[in-house]
């Protein structure tokens, strides 16, 4: 091995559309999906450590507050799991520097966990391709393999199931962080109970959303965001429908929930929209903080070596 150690930098997500369908037998719903990864990162450290250390997990940045260092820590999932699969070493340090929302609807945990198998199939020479390290990462939960892939990706099934999305341009989001996250499971849970007695289709992707992305057109897909999990998050979080007003009144292409929140997403037409959107959005006192990014961009990759 040549190197002591590797950082990774990994994208966090924006679902433009998640279609939920009914509840299955298995306690599961299954979704279709359209990912985009943008341009807010956490940085995934992977050191080799001391012989018999075990592995360690520390934390900085602006979104670290709360996050578990132990094995509730998707991250340190997924160190064991690519250590018991290729027999590699536990005695590892890694460091995740966050600035990815924690329990917002945009993959952190998820995008720390795709970090971390790139790292230790970088650090240990292990010799993945990408579909080995999303088959690998669909088994620690279903936003995992999208951390890898990056771009634009449809996802089926619980959304691990990755095909590639044909998609032109670069699209400019400003992201509405709330001071607390939201649980997915609960969110799921209100949605079931909001459409107790309906009958839900199978998920499908909308041909407009799709037909946007092969133009570039930013109009477009600004009308063609959708979630069927928005109604149940601002159920749960009625400041969220204050949050999607301003951004509307302010002149967003669109805004939505991104996953299960409480993060809201809001595309806008270029940069100059989006620094009045931020002005607008941090002076109205509806959210914690807000964020400006890009996207697409890459899935999860080895940026230093140590």
């Amino acid at each position: 091995m040549s190197t002591r150690g590797v950082v990774v930098r990994t994208p966090a997500k924006v679902n433009l559309q998640l279609a939920v369908g009914p509840l299955g037998e298995d306690g599961f719903h299954e979704v279709t999906t359209v990912f985009q990864a943008i341009s807010l990162f956490d940085d995934v450290s992977i050191k080799l450590a001391k012989q018999g250390s075990g592995t360690s997990l520390t934390l900085s940045g602006a979104t670290s507050g709360g996050v578990p260092i132990d094995d509730e820590n998707l991250a340190i999932r997924a160190a064991k799991l690519m250590a018991e699969k290729f027999d590699l070493s536990t005695d590892l340090e890694i460091h995740l520097k966050k600035e990815i929302p924690v329990a917002g609807g945009m993959a952190g945990g998820s995008a720390d966990a795709a970090g971390v198998i790139v790292a230790m199939d970088s650090l240990f020479e292990v010799g993945l391709s990408r579909d080995e390290m999303e088959a690998i990462a669909a088994q620690l939960g279903s936003d995992v393999p999208f951390g890898i892939s990056g771009g634009v990706a449809i996802g089926r099934g619980r959304g691990d199931q990755l095909t590639p999305a044909l998609s032109r341009g670069n699209y400019h989001w400003v992201l509405a962080l709330s001071g607390q996250g939201l649980s997915t499971p609960a969110v799921y849970q209100e949605c079931d109970r909001l459409r107790e007695g309906l009958d839900i289709a199978r998920p499908q992707v909308s041909d407009s959303m799709m037909q946007a992305l092969r133009a570039g057109d930013a109009v477009a897909l600004g009308q063609a965001l959708s979630n069927d999990l928005q109604a149940a998050a601002c159920s749960l979080r009625p400041a969220l429908r204050l949050v999607l007003d301003v951004g509307r009144d302010y002149g967003a292409l669109g805004g939505i929930v991104s996953g299960s929140g409480p993060t809201v997403a809001f595309l806008v037409e270029d940069e100059e929209r989006s620094m009045d959107l931020t002005v607008a959005l941090s002076s109205s006192g509806v959210v914690a903080g807000v964020v400006r990014a890009s996207g697409p961009v890459h899935g999860a990759r080895v940026i230093e070596t140590l």
